[in-house]
């Protein structure tokens, strides 16, 4: 599958990123910041499913984490983890996100994500009165397949002119979950919505 193009001014670099030095002394505030930021970028669908929407800043944070714990610093290495993660960052028309669907007991899980497959694509987003936006879903890879969905997976919410327009002009925001094993469906808090909405600029 392809993935859909990102704007180049919204993609991360090597000279967006810290050295491992520079991060080491860095990462209490920058994670600090992160949190504060990802806080209404998290939108809980009932009790088990979060979507968490991925920008720049949250992925760049994703990217100094990864090169800190692998201790990755030279040059080909960095430029490998940027570009399996810049396709999380939208682009101006979208909204990217990663779907967990959690369980806290190992069985129960199993047994639910066996009565899921297709949930990824049950998705939902709705701008006022517009129609509703679903989810494409794993544009890198099939996460699910007739007998089971997996817990963890990768979204992105595509915006036709109007919806984005929509957006934009403050209508409030919806969001849902279209399958009957996990039917939900919950109204954007204006922190949130203003997050979000900064994703389309």
């Amino acid at each position: 599958m392809t993935t859909a193009t990102i704007d180049t001014d919204r993609k991360l670099s090597r000279s967006d990123l810290m050295s491992l030095e520079q991060y080491a002394e860095a990462r209490g505030d920058f994670r600090s910041k992160v949190i504060a930021h990802k806080s209404p970028r998290r939108v809980a669908l009932g009790p088990h499913a979060t979507l968490i929407f991925e920008d720049r800043l949250t992925i760049q944070y994703q990217i100094q984490e990864m090169l800190r714990v692998e201790r990755i610093f030279d040059a080909k290495g960095i430029e490998e983890e940027l570009e399996a993660y810049n396709p999380l960052i939208p682009d101006g028309s979208n909204w990217k996100a990663t779907l967990l669907i959690e369980f806290p007991d190992a069985e129960e899980r199993r047994v639910a994500l066996a009565k899921m497959p297709g949930l990824e694509h049950k998705l939902w987003v709705q701008a006022g009165d517009t129609r509703r936006t679903f989810a494409i879903a794993n544009e890198d890879l099939d996460r699910s397949n007739d007998e089971k969905t997996a817990a963890v997976h990768f979204l992105r919410f595509e915006f036709d002119a109007g919806q984005k327009q929509a957006l934009q002009s403050g209508a409030a925001v919806r969001m849902g979950i279209d399958h009957p094993q996990l039917p939900y469906e919950v109204t954007l808090s204006e922190a949130a919505r203003n997050s979000l909405v900064g994703d389309l600029s």
